[in-house]
């Protein structure tokens, strides 16, 4: 093994036990053994049965809790659900070590053939919405409609303030952050992420600071948090690089499912000037320009964001899709909803 590579990681059955991973009230938490893979899936039950099933999928370091706020507001509407991606969250690294956007792309399909949930509206932030646009670009009859918030789709070029996430790709890089940071505290990390992800930190509760500042706790006591991280990383940097049929862009323009933009203007790790070429690739797509967001504008604006979505259901049934009507409150009444 070459000295600029991390450790390998030990076999998930020889894994130390980490603290338990928060779950909000109202949500549930399950594990999902795969071919190759296991997944940690939060779910939300939905205000009453025959809503069409959603998917989300976070980015880069997040996790499910990600998308908490904005299940909560959209469980009149969909049955929603959020994976923790390979490595991240509460879900054990994968057998392969495959890390990469068509890895993660390939988990994601996986649960759902086997769930058997599909089509879902599929939502995705940043890395997530790379995985999200290959699973539906290659997968179309597992997606629904498709939600992307700042996703991390190839630029030409990168915002300065995105380098240091881009050169985590690198080899030796992750070892090196590990070897220099190692006396920071986990409340200094957590204020570093909040002042590059959002566009006002300030917008996050005390409560809310202190549950990511346990999460990172709990997270860096696993031997393969930055192996993750970094293989991740890479990941996206290599994904930017391909060509052809298997280019991200090429692949947006494939996407048939409806598609909603959303973009931060101050977003300091995707471009807010990607959004005109993003809206001009998804064909079927809508854009929603937020001038004060920053990269997770579903946590730092979930209210906006679920009514836009609110809004591409809306159009869905317009469309003549049956389960989205039913979602919206009309259409054929759903088996047990008593409407």
């Amino acid at each position: 093994m070459s000295s600029t590579e991390l450790p390998s990681v030990p076999p998930t059955s020889v894994l130390p036990e980490a603290a338990a991973v928060r779950v909000a009230e109202g949500e549930r938490l399950r594990s999902v053994g795969l071919p190759g893979v296991t997944l940690s899936i939060r779910a939300r039950p939905p205000a009453r049965e025959g809503l069409p099933p959603a998917l989300y999928i976070h980015g880069l370091g997040g996790s499910s809790q990600n998308w908490s706020q904005l299940m909560e507001r959209l469980e009149d509407v969909v049955d929603g659900e959020a994976v923790d991606l390979p490595g991240f969250g509460d879900s054990p690294p994968p057998d392969d070590g495959n890390y990469s956007v068509t890895g993660h792309a390939r988990a994601v399909i996986r649960y759902l053939d086997a769930s058997g949930r599909g089509p879902v509206h599929l939502f995705g932030n940043s890395l997530g919405g790379a995985v999200a646009t290959r699973v539906a670009a290659a997968r179309p009859d597992l997606v629904r409609t498709l939600t992307l918030v700042s996703p991390a789709l190839p630029e030409l070029r990168v915002q300065r303030t995105a380098v240091p996430t881009v050169l985590l790709g690198l080899p030796g890089v992750a070892g090196l952050l590990t070897r220099t940071t190692g006396k920071w505290t986990a409340e200094q990390r957590v204020r570093g992420v909040l002042a590059l992800c959002y566009g006002d930190p300030s917008r996050v509760t005390p409560e809310a600071f202190q549950h990511a500042v346990e999460e990172l706790e709990r997270r860096l006591r696993l031997p393969y948090f930055w192996d993750a991280m970094a293989r991740s990383a890479r990941g996206i940097v290599n994904a930017y690089t391909l060509g052809g049929q298997h280019g991200l862009w090429r692949q947006a323009e494939r996407v048939l499912a409806p598609t909603l933009l959303i973009y931060g203007g101050r977003d300091q790790l995707v471009g807010y000037r990607m959004a005109h070429k993003a809206a001009r690739s998804f064909r079927y797509s809508r854009l929603l320009s937020m001038p004060d967001a920053g990269h997770v504008a579903m946590m730092e604006y979930p209210e906006t964001v679920a009514g836009a979505f609110r809004e591409l259901l809306a159009a869905a049934v317009e469309a003549g899709d049956q389960p989205a009507a039913r979602a919206m409150g009309g259409g054929p009444a759903a088996p047990g909803t008593g409407s």
